[in-house]
């Protein structure tokens, strides 16, 4: 079978280049490569011989499969689809094999024109970047093209696309899903596809309205504008077709939430404000007083030619990689820092960062002429009007997401980047727009809220503001734009205003309101320094999971009572290789020193996973989170374990020290790494031994608890892995979110195994996971036996006021009932209905 199949015109007409197409989806030649026919017959023909593999169910697009591979999208008109199908009268049905020049669609010309924005017709290769695409055999861009007759394009596989043609004919699979995601196919969902598809050789495109988009592409995902609900067809080609299809259909169709959306004010809110005060959309709750300083947003001016198309296309890839470098600290960072929504969304700027259709169409107008800085920034933008463009609130605020990969790979290309701005103490920002990085660089100690034109309740910049504690009202409109800068004003963003002529009774309300809140702030730190103690006298341990020193101090300030996990990860990533014994030791006993005494579980390093330490050489592995990770991948390089135990061996004092193992699975693992623990102790002159535990993180662990007991000094929960493991839900599976939940029966149950087993030898049990920083749980986990709760530093107050109003008897009762619940729903609101009855 040949490699090379030849298209002949569907319509008569003029040919068109896809860059006068009225549509920057084609224009900026993000459906893949072709040309366009403004049409003078009315009867779409197929262009060659091939398979019906998308038609539209209002017949205004058609889509076959050629005999190469080439994936053909003949798209009639342009914003065709609100016609409804009136005007298209199809002639074929999906899976029909077709012969070139056999008619495909009867067009009603006269109706279509008077309603359509456009009569022009797409013909577009949508796998082009598998293909090799001639220019036109007959006719150029201008000329008359006849139905049926003449040729347009000659499309070469290229590659091995070409010898396994047949191969990825015969494996060519379809299949329908009702899209499950929470607002459709947005930002989170459409990575979450991409990350699928790329675990497959096969080529799969998703078809929704008669477009079709690769599903390697996050950016022609998000231009489908699928909503919650809409039903898409998704093709597979290739020698993995049949697993790929399977795995994309259930991607499809597993309900991921949009997320952290605030909830909107309702419309009367965001009307002209009859008191003079400016009204906006909470994106983060909260009350502040503080100057207003407004950030100018400057448009930086960009050469619109290159100095040679190897010249651009260099500094464009430079350019990317640089970014892409800098997103990955920021991520690294991020992490170690637990700012997890910070995390993810620089995972999903990462994401767009290696879009090909982004790079591909910046390249495309390299190659045309433009600069490396004009092509990337023109491809952004035509990006960013396709999903403003969309009518979907939702993909209109991940504008902001594009904007800010913009705003990096310019600063790059151009230097002189702009730095962090100058803001004076109690700072209330005000801008027409932020970029998450722009938000995540202000210094946060002298922000005091936030106040935007435009944004909304669900785009990242608002998640980083909640994350942030920064109150935040966003959506104001250009008013915002107009406030005094200088002036004192109060924000109450919770209720949705901003109040820039405060009078002093206002003034003095908004300070005594402030004041209040970090006066019970205060007075829960003050009474944090002492012992956590239930109504009925049972003591609980709370401590901080903090990465270094500096978090440690933290702890301490807010009344800790040690370090319940000390993630010594940070000590291994960015970095080009592994820190040296002394190194460890010497991070590791600055934590030790800043606790003043208290003890510190210190967990060995937890690679492998989700947890990347490049320079180690670990594996690819099909299933991660099931291969080398924890102490699996210690064990598996010894040198490595060495040196971070002999580092942990020199802490002085050691009776201070509590060693934590992460990922054991049965009681061979424990063993093996205390007879090192005591190999290297001899070595080095030791007679004292610190404690050894390990975390129950698997259920095999949970459920071997009191052989695990019988060796190990101690028990700790990582519920996060725990509750990952129970539920076969990957923790990094964005679709799976919001059902990986800690309070699911199943992970109580174990977690009740877990302190049966350990009191069998009277071992202490405590949680260093999520769970134990919900103060919802307390009442469950105290219930169930936990002694001891790891928490953020700053959470250690509010958890110890918590366990305080506690009655543990109630509790315990309360941890059975629990247990017998059918999901985590019901363990909430069973606890949220518990809430008086546990405190008396």
């Amino acid at each position: 079978m040949t490699a090379t199949v030849t298209l002949r015109a569907p319509l008569s007409g003029v040919v068109l280049p896809l860059s006068q197409v009225p549509d920057p989806v084609f224009a900026g030649g993000m459906m893949g490569q072709g040309l366009a026919i403004e049409p003078l017959s009315s009867t779409l023909l197929a262009p060659c011989d091939g398979e019906i593999s998308q038609l539209s169910s209002t017949g205004h697009a058609v889509a076959l499969r050629a005999a190469n591979g080439a994936e053909v999208l003949l798209h009639i008109g342009i914003d065709t689809v609100k016609l409804g199908g009136q005007g298209f009268a199809p002639r074929v049905r999906l899976g029909d094999r077709v012969r070139c020049g056999q008619p495909l669609v009867d067009i009603d010309i006269d109706s279509v024109a008077q309603r359509a924005l456009s009569l022009i017709t797409v013909v577009v290769v949508t796998n082009s970047d598998d293909m090799q695409l001639s220019s036109l055999a007959s006719g150029a861009a201008g000329e008359m093209v006849q139905a049926g007759s003449s040729t347009l394009l000659d499309i070469r596989a290229s590659g091995a696309q070409a010898g396994n043609s047949v191969a990825a004919s015969g494996n060519s699979l379809g299949g329908q899903a009702v899209v499950a995601h929470e607002s459709g196919l947005h930002a989170r969902p459409a990575a979450l596809l991409q990350h699928t598809a790329r675990r497959f050789a096969s080529h799969i495109d998703i078809g929704f309205g008669g477009k079709l988009a690769s599903a390697r592409s996050m950016v022609a995902i998000m231009g489908l504008g699928v909503g919650e609900g809409d039903t898409v067809s998704v093709h597979a080609s290739g020698a993995d077709a049949e697993a790929a299809l399977a795995a994309m259909l259930a991607a499809v169709e597993t309900r991921s939430e949009a997320g952290h959306a605030a909830a909107p004010l309702p419309a009367s809110t965001l009307a002209a404000r009859s008191d003079g005060k400016l009204g906006g959309v909470c994106a983060a709750p909260g009350l502040a007083v503080g100057t207003l300083v407004l950030l100018a947003e400057q448009d930086r001016t960009v050469p619109e030619h290159g100095t040679g198309v190897a010249t651009e296309l260099t500094a464009l890839h430079g350019a990317l990689a640089q970014v892409r470098g800098d997103i990955e600290a920021d991520i690294a960072l991020a992490g170690q820092r637990g700012a997890r929504a910070e995390s993810e969304i620089f995972g999903a700027h990462l994401a767009l960062l290696d879009d090909p259709e982004l790079s591909l169409a910046a390249e495309r107008l390299i190659v045309d002429g433009s600069s490396a800085a004009h092509g990337y920034r023109s491809a952004i933008r035509a990006q960013s009007d396709v999903l403003l463009g969309l009518g979907n609130a939702l993909l209109a605020e991940r504008v902001g997401d594009l904007k800010d990969l913009e705003r990096r790979v310019l600063d790059v290309l151009l230097g002189s980047a702009q730095g962090a701005p100058q803001l004076p103490a109690q700072a209330m920002v005000v801008a027409d727009d932020l970029t998450p990085s722009q938000l995540t660089r202000l210094p946060r100690a002298q922000v005091a809220g936030l106040v935007l034109a435009r944004g909304g309740a669900s785009n990242h910049v608002a998640i980083l503001a909640r994350a942030l504690g920064i109150p935040a009202l966003v959506a104001c409109g250009p008013a915002a734009l107009q406030l005094p800068a200088g002036a004192e004003a109060v924000l109450d963003a919770g209720e949705g205003w901003l109040d820039a002529q405060p009078d002093a009774a206002s003034l003095a309300l908004a300070r005594q309101q402030i004041a209040a809140h970090e006066a019970r702030r205060l007075a829960l730190r003050e009474q944090s320094a002492g012992r956590a103690l239930t109504r009925d006298g049972v003591h609980i341990e709370v401590a901080a999971n903090v990465v270094n020193a500096a978090e440690s101090r933290d702890a301490v300030l807010n009344g800790a009572d040690g370090v319940g996990l000390l993630r010594t990860e940070f000590l291994f990533t960015e970095r080009t290789d592994a820190p040296s014994s002394e190194e460890q030791r010497a991070a590791c006993q600055a934590v030790l020193d800043a606790l003043e005494g208290r003890p510190a579980i210190i967990r060995t390093l937890d690679a492998g996973g989700d947890k990347d330490v490049p320079y180690l050489p670990l594996p690819a592995e099909d299933n991660p989170a099931l291969g080398l990770r924890g102490i699996r991948t210690s064990l598996a390089m010894p040198q490595v374990l060495d040196a971070q135990l002999s580092a942990l061996l020199q802490l002085k004092p050691l009776s201070q020290l509590r060693i934590l193992l992460p990922m054991v699975t049965d009681v061979a693992d424990l063993l093996q790494v205390r007879q090192r623990i005591d190999e290297l102790a001899a070595q080095l002159g030791l007679a004292e031994r610190p404690q050894l535990g390990v975390m129950i993180e698997v259920p095999s662990a949970a459920l071997l608890a009191a052989q695990l007991a019988e060796h190990a000094d101690f028990l700790s929960i990582g519920t996060n892995d725990l509750t990952q493991y129970t539920l076969a839900m990957d923790r990094c599976h964005p679709a799976l979110a919001a059902r990986q939940d800690a309070l699911h029966p199943a992970v109580l149950r174990l977690i009740a195994l877990t302190v049966h087993g350990a009191r069998q030898h009277g071992r202490w049990v405590g949680v260093c996971g999520a769970l134990a920083s919900d103060p919802l749980a307390t009442p469950a986990l105290v219930g169930l036996g936990v002694t001891e709760l790891s928490v953020s530093p700053a959470l250690v107050p509010e958890i110890k006021h918590r366990v305080r109003q506690l009655d543990a008897a109630a509790c315990q009762e309360l941890a059975l009932t629990l247990q017998q619940q059918r999901s985590a729903a019901e363990v909430r609101a069973m606890l949220a209905a518990a809430a008086n009855v546990v405190a008396q």
